[in-house]
């Protein structure tokens, strides 16, 4: 059975950092294409960032580009998102996911198995 449980959300202060971790079980973990979304009250889930099998390769979105850093340790079945510079409009659960397919994948679509989510809170 796949689990990927997220942890490292809280409530930051505007300008603060916090860093998310995903730690993946019941699977090869470095066979997976990873990825974050989130999903604010009253909008869509949307990508942030993502990163190949390897960690060779990132995508990110515009709103988060030159903030948050995205990478993998594979020995120990785990996904970071280190988040900088943290804006109010950073508000949102966090999810992560894995996709089944070699690549860097941005679409919801292209990811097979989810996570609860972490919650991460900015105060202005």
């Amino acid at each position: 059975q796949v689990q990927l449980v997220e942890s490292g959300g809280g409530l930051v202060q505007a300008g603060g950092s916090l860093r998310l971790s995903c730690t993946a079980s019941g699977l090869t973990f470095d066979d997976y294409p990873m990825g974050w979304f989130r999903q604010a009250p009253g909008k869509e889930r949307e990508v942030v960032s993502s990163i190949t099998r390897s960690g060779g390769a990132t995508y990110y979105a515009d709103s988060v580009k030159g903030r948050f850093t995205i990478s993998r340790e594979n020995p120990k079945n785990t996904l970071y998102l280190q988040m900088s510079s943290l804006k109010p409009e950073d508000t949102a659960m966090y999810y992560c996911a894995a996709a089944k397919d070699y690549g860097l994948f941005y679409k919801q679509s292209d990811y097979t198995y989810w996570g609860q989510g972490t919650q991460v809170t900015v105060s202005s």
